[in-house]
């Protein structure tokens, strides 16, 4: 996967899907840059999220990957979409 070039971005706010919320949680998971969340991948934050937050649903996977991508959550490939249900269907809580 191909990762945007929006490593310049200020604030993980400023990337597609990421609100403050989501934000604050990446950020109290110790990920706060978007090369930190390239690197880590939407996976495995979404499980660091998920051990401090157990409502954690799969919106919130999606949104990580379409922010890692620069794309609206909805606008993900359907191969993409379904491999991280599926990640979703083994790992919640």
């Amino acid at each position: 996967m191909e990762a945007v070039s929006n490593t310049n971005a200020g604030k993980l706010s400023d990337l597609p899907n990421i609100g403050a919320t989501l934000e604050k949680q990446l950020q109290d998971v110790g990920i706060t840059t978007y090369e930190a969340l390239c690197n880590i991948g939407a996976k495995q934050a979404w499980l660091r999220i998920q051990a401090i937050d157990e409502s954690a649903c799969i919106h919130r996977l999606l949104a990580l990957e379409g922010a890692i991508e620069g794309v609206k959550k909805t606008q993900l490939a359907d191969q993409t979409k379904e491999d991280l249900r599926e990640f979703y269907r083994w790992n919640k809580k």
